[in-house]
């Protein structure tokens, strides 16, 4: 990463895991909101670059397929604990189990009720499929110790057998050289309000999740406009005070939603850390709605 900060932003999760691991063991970080009142399918936000609004569900353009079969059979989710972790919390509902073992799923769909589960499920998927991101990128760089002391690597304890076994080993999504670069090029300018880094260097859960959308969606033929959008209402699930806040502070320049790109949005200015922080000094937040934690 060309960050100055980059190594702080990288000892801060490690510091973080280590002691998220040393007092919860093995439970896994899910956001965990609860669904609101509105919990009825509505239009999909993907297409007209709605930031504010993530009540109900949204489908989003890309098809699950049997991933989650994939990854249960070559053991980077261990079922039974992925059950027993949701069992703790209320249990996985029908439609959550056909993405864990049903062979045809079609288009994925996010909801402030599940939108921990997609979290998990893409996350492992990010962390496990084979990629030269993973292989070559900042998270293989010599200075940080290796691949295995991150949040996103470190923090996966649901797989079987050491995480380490399954970062980058498994083909489970096959990309041309075109869609590869595509997939490193959006990745490069999506950030997450947890930290300071893109995508390209996932080093907490929901940059290995997002990494792991990217590179389906990619695979499926999508386009970089399409990606972002997608990806600006993924985050906008796992992050819904900041993109809240966002949406006021737009509000505040009297610009409206459709006035500026979903990757301007997805970019340092406004999704990183640094860059959140700097519009939440010039708002007045609104109610805070949870989610962001890139604990354990």
């Amino acid at each position: 990463m060309e960050n100055q900060d980059k190594k702080f932003n990288y000892l801060f999760p490690i510091a973080f895991l280590i002691s998220g691991i040393l007092i919860l063991g093995a439970i896994i970080y899910s956001v965990g909101l609860k669904s609101t009142e509105n919990t009825g399918q509505k239009s999909s936000n993907v297409g007209n670059n709605n930031i504010l609004v993530n009540s109900g569900n949204e489908t989003l353009p890309v098809k699950w397929g049997n991933l989650g079969k994939q990854m249960v059979e070559t053991g980077v989710i261990d079922a039974n604990q992925f059950e027993a972790l949701y069992n703790q919390r209320g249990g996985l509902k029908e439609e959550e189990k056909k993405l864990l073992y049903g062979e045809n799923n079609g288009n994925l769909v996010i909801s402030s009720d599940n939108n921990g589960v997609i979290l998990n499920m893409l996350w492992a998927l990010g962390l496990a499929n084979k990629n030269s991101i993973l292989e070559n990128g900042p998270m293989a760089d010599s200075r940080y110790g290796g691949a295995g002391n991150f949040a996103s690597t470190g923090g996966w304890t649901l797989a079987q057998g050491g995480v380490m076994n399954h970062y980058s080993k498994h083909q489970f999504i096959e990309l041309t050289l075109e869609q590869q670069k595509l997939v490193e090029e959006v990745a490069k300018n999506i950030y997450r309000p947890c930290c300071n880094n893109s995508t390209y260097f996932p080093d907490c859960n929901h940059g290995m999740a997002m990494l792991g959308l990217l590179e389906l969606m990619a695979s499926q033929g999508a386009n970089a406009e399409e990606m972002y959008k997608t990806a600006l209402v993924v985050n906008s699930y796992w992050f819904p005070d900041t993109y809240s806040a966002i949406g006021e502070y737009l509000k505040m320049r009297g610009l409206s939603e459709k006035q500026i790109s979903a990757k301007d949005i997805l970019g340092k200015d406004f999704s990183s850390a640094s860059g959140y922080q700097k519009i939440l000094s010039q708002i007045t937040p609104p109610n805070k709605q949870g989610g962001g934690s890139c604990g354990v």
